[in-house]
């Protein structure tokens, strides 16, 4: 489960969520400090690199062999 929630924070030990997450009291979580502002900014260049990744890795991907190679590289190690 992930959340993304806006925090003040209040000292260097701690946060006051602007809203309520659920999450048992005592759990262990991970958080990431951003500034506010690049979140939004971050999220579309994170969607954009997901969607090529999808689609350069997707199943449908044609396989290309090594004997498909036109040009060899003569600096490549194999």
């Amino acid at each position: 489960m992930e959340h993304s929630v806006e925090a003040q924070v209040i000292d260097s030990r701690n946060l006051r969520l602007k809203k309520p997450i659920n999450i048992t009291p005592g759990s262990t979580v991970m958080v990431t400090i951003e500034p506010a502002g690049a979140v939004a900014d971050d999220q579309e260049w994170y969607l954009l690199s997901s969607q090529g990744l999808e689609e350069a890795y997707s199943d449908d991907e044609p396989f290309y062999s090594v004997d498909m190679i036109k040009i060899p590289n003569p600096e490549y190690r194999s």
